[in-house]
């Protein structure tokens, strides 16, 4: 067993993985709130609502490898792709925001509280947000400040402001500082009509404030003048908060690629070959987990659900076709996951020694990867050499599709338009020489005469 890397900021306990298996190590500091909680049936209650993912006490002797040796040991079902907050779109952050929100107030209904309020301790299954973290259930004391009112704001509150108030995605201004937006900042960029509600002045204006005069008075801190919250008024902000963060919609946003399934350049005939192909493929290798590379609004990760996989995530960089396919598998129930992605910058290891966040390359354990109508965006949009862009796709999975359109393609005569041609070797030839270099093509199909190549490959081969 080792300590997952990015769990180490809570003497309460620490994360571990074995065998494919996840597993919590529940140390001295922690073991009374464990107890306590789980005594007070908080734990079964909560996973049973779906609040929270869930757990079973397994035999502390069974941990081998660490030097710090717990109190308890429980294991925890895998999560089947783990995803950070700078990742997620406005609708899967505003859930995870809602989960957090009545997740803590009902545990103050049986007098716990949440010792944080961290987004990172929300993680989805589909567009299903689950709480993860059980060390962060501690009782409840009379006249606590509420501890993750600021990381609430931070991680949660100011960037949902950000995208609803001034229609500004805040992802790779949450990537960047990691720990969220500070209101100090945000603050900045709301407009004086956007402030004018309680909520946001209580969480973002008065912070901003009150953070200010610190700094000008050099941090000063008054004597005797603690200050106490009563859980009547603790579970007033909550509610607040959470009718104010249900109220916030995106506002109108133009996209290219939303409409992408009615404006393509395939004609019903093609689109009806495209989707049997990916059936077929689905069908032949029952994937557990697929990566839908460029999805869209998520009409090829319905063909591959409907087909046998059991779970997708869809990755894009547009946010209005993410949009459309968060809604309609949240409303579908399905299993798939959009997740924001610029395949030229993907996510990155971050955080404290470059390990605390993983990168993308580090969580993909895909079972198979789809990766239509990709290729010429990078080799051609990006500049993105063709066997570079062959090999970063065929590293994702053991075995995918991959459409390759050629420079006579509408859409990529498009890309090439009003520019030179600087791409010799993107040509159909070349892509087939470089997809055999790495494994084999099990299948392939054009798409009309003419059209669009499709092809499988399997790296195992």
């Amino acid at each position: 067993m080792k300590f997952d890397p990015g769990s180490f900021r809570d003497p309460a306990g620490r994360v571990l993985h074995a065998d494919g298996r996840v597993f919590r190590a529940v140390f001295d500091a922690g073991s009374g709130h464990y107890e306590a909680a789980r005594d007070a049936g908080v734990f079964g209650k909560a996973i049973n609502r779906g609040h929270l993912i869930g757990l079973y006490e397994r035999q502390p002797g069974a941990l081998e490898g660490p030097a710090a040796k717990p109190r308890y040991l429980l294991e925890h079902p895998r999560i089947d792709f783990v995803s950070y907050p700078y990742e997620w779109t406005f609708s899967a952050l505003k859930a995870a925001a809602l989960l957090h929100l009545d997740f803590h107030l009902d545990l103050l209904d049986d007098d716990f509280t949440l010792s944080d309020a961290t987004a990172y301790n929300v993680q989805f299954e589909g567009t299903k947000p689950v709480f993860i973290d059980h060390l962060s259930i501690v009782r409840y004391e009379e006249g606590a400040l509420w501890a993750g009112q600021r990381q609430f704001a931070m991680q949660f509150l100011a960037p949902l402001l950000l995208w609803s108030k001034r229609g500004l995605a805040p992802n790779a201004w949450y990537r960047g500082s990691g720990e969220g937006l500070t209101p100090e900042d945000v603050a900045r960029v709301l407009r004086v009509r956007d402030k004018l509600s309680f909520t946001v002045l209580a969480h973002i204006v008065g912070p901003t404030y009150i953070h200010r005069r610190s700094v000008a008075k050099g941090l000063e801190r008054r004597k005797g003048t603690e200050a106490r919250l009563s859980k009547k008024g603790l579970v007033a902000i909550l509610r607040g908060l959470r009718g104010f963060t249900e109220g916030l919609r995106l506002p109108a946003q133009k996209t290219i690629w939303a409409d992408y399934a009615g404006s393509n350049s395939y004609d019903e005939e093609r689109r009806r070959a495209k989707h049997e192909f990916v059936a077929r493929f689905v069908n032949s290798s029952s994937p557990g987990l697929l990566f839908d590379l460029g999805c869209n609004s998520g009409d090829f990760s319905r063909t591959a659900l409907d087909h046998g996989a059991r779970s997708v995530v869809g990755f894009d960089f547009d946010f209005g076709a993410l949009e459309r396919a968060y809604a309609r598998f949240n409303r579908d129930g399905r299993r798939m996951l959009p997740l924001w992605l610029d395949a030229t910058n993907p996510s990155p290891s971050q955080g404290w020694a470059s390990a605390e966040r993983k990168s993308l390359a580090e969580r993909k354990g895909a079972d198979a990867v789809l990766a239509l109508a990709v290729i010429h965006h990078l080799a051609i949009a990006k500049n993105v050499p063709l066997d570079m862009v062959v090999d970063w796709l065929m590293s994702l999975a053991p075995t995918g599709v991959i459409e390759f359109p050629s420079k006579s393609d509408p859409m990529v005569r498009e890309l090439l338009r009003g520019r030179r041609d600087i791409f010799p070797d993107y040509g159909e030839e070349a892509f087939l020489a470089h997809v055999k270099a790495r494994g084999a093509i099990t299948d392939q199909s054009r798409l009309g005469d003419n059209g669009r190549l499709l092809i499988v490959y399997d790296r195992r081969h």
